[in-house]
């Protein structure tokens, strides 16, 4: 067996998806070398409330029209965790398991001390994959030369990590040269996000697009059971 890697940008307490793909690779890379781009999943997710969809965003600096990469994106007001708590525990108190994960999700809020995106994103994101069991490595693009433009980027960070395999979200079909891959002995495989079971949900309709934090709140320990790579 090959090793899988999946080099994609950190995103804040992201979706099921975005774990599932964690769980079925090697080695995870942070793609943190590449463009900031507002109003992305950089720095926000959606939760439910009772009034619908709501984003909770982190506050960053901007440099205008200016070339500014994930890892350099700084965060422009320190108050911001105690704001995106009380916002989650105000809208999953009457969860299923949300006593159960209270103090856990408390904590990790109130221990956040970092000042740059890209490492809170890998705080979230190791602690949930802790919680779920989840030990694929994590490591940064900025572990490896970044050589090429576009899939040759890419081409070359696999080859160092010694990987056989590209595992990659559907979208990236528009922009990935199969073609390059191929010709370096590297096999492309493409997430399936298709096909997701629904679960005890707070406020209908019921929406899978949503930080993986509405399905640990809602299902807790069975969490895992609603995801596809386990």
């Amino acid at each position: 067996m090959g090793k899988k890697v999946a080099i994609t940008q950190s995103n804040y307490i992201p979706w099921k998806g975005y774990f599932d793909m964690i769980n079925i690779v090697d080695e995870f890379i942070l793609y943190d070398d590449m463009q900031y781009t507002r109003r992305d999943w950089r720095n926000r997710n959606r939760i439910k409330t009772y009034n619908g969809i709501k984003w909770i965003t982190i506050p960053v600096q901007v440099k205008g029209k200016y070339y500014q990469t994930i890892k350099d994106t700084k965060i422009s007001d320190p108050s911001w965790p105690l704001k995106h708590w009380k916002i989650i525990s105000h809208n999953y108190a009457k969860s299923t398991y949300f006593k159960d994960y209270k103090d856990h999700f408390e904590e990790l809020y109130n221990g956040v001390k970092e000042g740059y995106l890209s490492k809170i994103n890998y705080y979230f994101i190791k602690a949930i994959c802790d919680m779920l069991d989840i030990r694929t490595k994590i490591s940064w693009s900025m572990d490896y030369r970044i050589i090429g433009d576009k899939t040759l980027q890419l081409v070359n960070i696999c080859l160092q990590a010694g990987a056989s395999e590209l595992v990659s979200g559907p979208k990236a079909k528009a922009y990935l040269d199969e073609s390059i891959l191929k010709q370096h002995g590297l096999r492309l495989t493409y997430m399936d996000y298709s096909g997701y079971p629904e679960y005890r949900q707070l406020y209908s309709p019921f929406e899978h697009t949503v930080s993986i934090i509405d399905l640990i709140l809602n299902e807790g320990p069975n969490t895992t059971r609603f995801m596809k790579s386990f």
